[in-house]
């Protein structure tokens, strides 16, 4: 069984001030086969916990751990990183000009497989990919994220999902600016990774629409740079009604 496993992640970025703790302590437990959800208000440091697993150098990580199947993750570097099992979708995805999502996919799938993928049967997995999201196979020609529209990013970041096909993955507001048809599809496209095989999610959001349609086995509340309360997808819904005050108060207690 494979398990991503979280443990006492203390985190801090520089500021014209000095250095600012943002993660004050998160655990987390995620093992394959299971979709963890992450939710919280702006500045909670959510978005900061996907990027410090992922091993972003803004983020320096002063304590704690990171271990993807016993293998200590918070000393290698982004690419290891990958090669171990971690994606990350980014909430804004960057434009990378010349370098087209062929090229790109292709690249990636070759770093982390050791081998370049067949051309002939690559460019039919490629294409049915994004057929699958609603893309038409000349997508694959343009310049990675440059002039995407928000959907278009947003699904290109479950096409490379399907492609590359991780371990482990981590959304973060992969539902931000999707209108209702886009978020039908990129869901659709989170439900078929986590069929595909033994993979675990761990998806940010501050809504709840996505898991409309992407059900969590596990929602966390993260207040203040860690979790203050945890439970079922039923907590999602008592977020809808209720919102954050609550767990806000609850951490400043």
């Amino acid at each position: 069984m494979s398990e991503l496993i979280i443990s006492g992640l203390h985190v801090e970025v520089e500021t014209e001030d000095g250095p600012k703790e943002i993660l004050k302590g998160v655990d987390l437990e995620l093992r394959n086969g299971e979709v963890h959800a992450i939710m919280g208000p702006n500045g909670s440091g959510k978005s900061t916990l996907a990027y410090s697993i992922a091993g972003h150098p803004k983020y320096h990580i002063t304590s704690g751990s990171v271990r993807l199947d016993g293998q200590e993750l918070t000393g290698l570097s982004v690419d290891e990183r990958a090669k171990a099992g971690l994606f990350l979708a980014m909430q804004y995805p960057i434009e990378v000009p010349g370098v087209s999502v062929a090229n790109f996919l292709r690249t990636a799938k070759t770093a982390l497989s050791g081998e370049a993928p067949k051309v002939r049967t690559w460019v039919k997995d490629v294409n049915a990919a994004l057929e699958r999201l609603g893309l038409d196979p000349s997508f694959s020609s343009r310049s990675l994220n440059e002039g995407f529209s928000g959907g278009e990013k947003k699904r290109n970041e479950i096409v490379q999902l399907e492609v590359l096909n991780p371990k482990f993955a981590i959304l973060d507001e992969t539902d931000s600016g999707l209108d209702i048809d886009a978020l039908r599809i990129v869901s659709e496209g989170v439900n078929r990774y986590m069929e595909s095989g033994d993979h675990g999610v761990l998806l940010i959001t501050h809504y709840t629409r996505i898991l409309n349609y992407v059900h969590p086995d596990f929602v966390h509340v993260f207040v203040d740079g860690r979790v203050v309360t945890e439970g079922g997808a039923e907590l999602a819904d008592h977020l809808e009604e209720e919102g954050y005050d609550r767990f806000i108060q609850l951490a400043k207690a």
